[in-house]
């Protein structure tokens, strides 16, 4: 399943062209534990676009491309989610309702404010890192990404249930044993520490910032929808960022 796994994860999580040849929630599921590939791929364009702007424009400048990069390569798949989950959770509405405005195409003042915090947060820490030096900062976008994807794992729990039919969100709830799970973090932490310590920890604390979030989505919504997939991948990766800055 891991060449099936893996055009999956590309050709749903990313701009490549892949052709994905298998549709179905067995090549879902090794798409979710191989999805740290995917950040890996993100991660080294976004981070080599940052250390290149960051070399020849400064520090502010690299850590913007480095955003706008990663965003680009995503389509702003996971920007999106984060919107519409924090347009849901401001709600203050049963499930059923939050999950309508989820779905609608505009975006909310919760979701602008979130959106605009979030995008601050990340250009901000990876601005102190390419600073420090252009690899440096590489690393840190690079580290973030990995983390971003390693929470989908965690996201896609046989134990979380999908809150509606249909969807993405659907397709992947539910397919990953926590086995898995638990595997994909402890190597994607230890690749992490092996380029810097710091890393490996930060992305321990970024997914365990996304799993605060996905424990609160699920109790909001009753499970998760591709929207919470997004904002899991966002919150891991911008929470690890802000670790890297504080370490």
């Amino acid at each position: 399943m891991v060449p099936d796994g893996l055009r999956f994860a590309f050709g749903t999580l990313t701009v490549f062209r892949v052709r994905v040849e298998r549709w179905d929630r067995t090549a879902g599921g090794a798409a979710m534990v191989l999805a740290p590939v995917v950040g890996l791929a993100v991660g080294a364009v976004a981070g080599a676009a940052g250390a290149l702007a960051a070399w020849r424009g400064g520090a502010l400048l690299g850590a913007v491309a480095a955003v706008a990069a990663g965003a680009l390569l995503t389509r702003g798949l996971h920007l999106d989610g984060v919107a519409d989950v924090a347009d849901g959770l401001g709600s203050g509405k049963a499930a059923e309702d939050a999950l309508r405005i989820m779905k609608q195409s505009d975006i909310g003042p919760f979701g602008v404010l979130t959106l605009l915090l979030l995008m601050l947060a990340q250009v901000a820490a990876l601005a102190g890192q390419f600073a420090l030096s252009p690899g440096r900062g590489a690393l840190a976008a690079c580290v973030a990404a990995v983390a971003g994807r390693t929470a989908l794992a965690w996201g896609c729990l046989r134990s979380v249930p999908a809150a509606r039919p249909g969807g993405l969100g659907a397709m992947v709830a539910a397919t990953v044993p926590p086995a898995a799970a638990v595997a994909v973090t402890v190597l994607a932490a230890g690749a992490a520490g092996a380029a810097r310590w710091q890393c490996g920890a930060a992305l321990l604390v970024g997914v365990a910032a996304a799993a605060l979030l996905l424990r609160r989505c699920v109790r909001r919504f009753g499970g998760v929808t591709g929207d919470v997939l997004g904002a899991l991948v966002e919150t891991a990766a911008t929470a690890t960022l802000v670790a890297v800055a504080l370490a």
